[in-house]
């Protein structure tokens, strides 16, 4: 697999122009990696491309494989980033979610990895039926105690015909409750901005400096190449994406060929995409920036038209510089899910939707 994905990148070195300013490894469990195999594809994409010297290099990591030695030698090879998918510091929550780690090993992990990392992101789930308001509060609480640099908190979405709906549809599971999530965000607002945290994206907060510049180049509209199965790159008018299966993904590297699938943006998609990520991060829409300058005067009387009727309902702020979303247009928006120039290593989606690991 990893020589397919160094392959690709051969194959795909040219697919942006500009530097690298950050890798991403994701989508499945990276943390698997073993320390050859992750310095491996770290020198290889250096080799192809022009990597920023401070480029953010992010790795996905599930509490239960993180060690002492695992931490030592990731920074040695340059993660300086981790990514740890936390989700819930309480047992119910956990089990409920089918998650292989223990609320204990939440916590190891997170004491074992702010020793030696200083730029640390972790994954919250909100608005399960099995979190009540005040353990949802020592959740966050714990977090925040651990001055972990950033925090992604996502409700949980059920998504269709997986196991969780089959077994909800069961009534073996019981459903997520809207107005118990809606509770829910609106305290993680309140409490996030008590702690210092700018809630600079719908589900994401940071410590001043410390904003995601992998996921900020999504929101941005920037290009990104995703290598491996099923991973998506985007070049400003195009969107790929690789086929999903492991041994044909393979097999065709080994071809000489790429599979994917591709979908040319028309300029009202593009448009569309615009308005949706830059809503969706703490800036808004700048009425002075060169992509809105750049849309025609009706376009825009168009925007700013269907734009007042949300302001009316009290979900979007508008003046003459900005189009923003108010904390109650947040939540009201957070289900709509979006994803400097990137690499994406097995990277499924273009956003991070919020579903469990059934």
């Amino acid at each position: 697999m990893l020589a397919a994905i160094g392959k690709e990148a051969e194959y795909r070195k040219n697919y942006l122009s500009e530097n690298i300013a950050s890798i991403y490894f994701g989508g499945g469990t990276p943390s698997l990696l073993t320390i050859h195999d992750l310095r491996f594809t770290i020198e290889k994409l250096k080799k192809l491309f022009i990597v920023d010297d401070d480029a953010e290099i992010t790795l996905e990591a599930n509490p239960d494989d993180i060690t002492e030695q695992k931490l030592i030698e990731w920074k040695t090879i340059g993660i300086n980033r981790l990514s740890i998918g936390i989700q819930s510091f309480n047992d119910v929550d956990l089990q409920w979610m089918n998650r292989a780690h223990t609320a204990q090993h939440a916590i190891n992990c997170l004491q074992l990895a702010t020793k030696y990392f200083k730029n640390i992101t972790i994954d919250l789930i909100y608005g399960t039926p099995t979190l009540t308001d005040e353990q949802w509060k020592k959740n966050v609480d714990l977090a925040v105690s651990f001055n972990v640099q950033h925090i992604s908190c996502y409700a949980l979405t059920v998504e269709a015909k997986t196991a969780l709906d089959k077994l909800i549809v069961q009534q073996k599971k019981e459903n997520v409750d809207a107005d118990k999530q809606a509770k829910h965000f609106e305290l993680l607002m309140q409490w996030m901005k008590d702690a210092g945290y700018e809630h600079y994206e719908i589900s994401n907060f940071a410590k001043p400096g410390y904003r995601s510049k992998h996921n900020s180049s999504y929101w941005k509209g920037l290009p990104y190449l995703g290598l491996g199965p099923s991973a998506h790159s985007y070049n400003g008018t195009s969107r790929q994406w690789n086929i999903a299966n492991n041994a044909l993904y393979i097999k065709s590297i080994e071809q000489g060929e790429l599979n994917f699938e591709k979908e040319e943006l028309t300029a009202a998609q593009q448009l569309n995409e615009y308005i949706m990520t830059g809503l969706r991060t703490i800036e808004g829409i700048n009425f002075l920036d060169k992509k809105w300058l750049s849309i025609n005067g009706e376009t825009k009387n168009k925007i700013i038209l269907s734009a007042k009727k949300w302001e009316a309902t009290g979900n979007i702020f508008l003046d003459e510089n900005f189009l923003r979303l108010t904390d109650k247009g947040k939540f009201f928006s957070r289900w709509h899910c979006c994803r400097s120039v990137s690499i994406i290593i097995n990277h499924a989606n273009v956003c991070r939707r919020n579903v469990s690991r059934y």
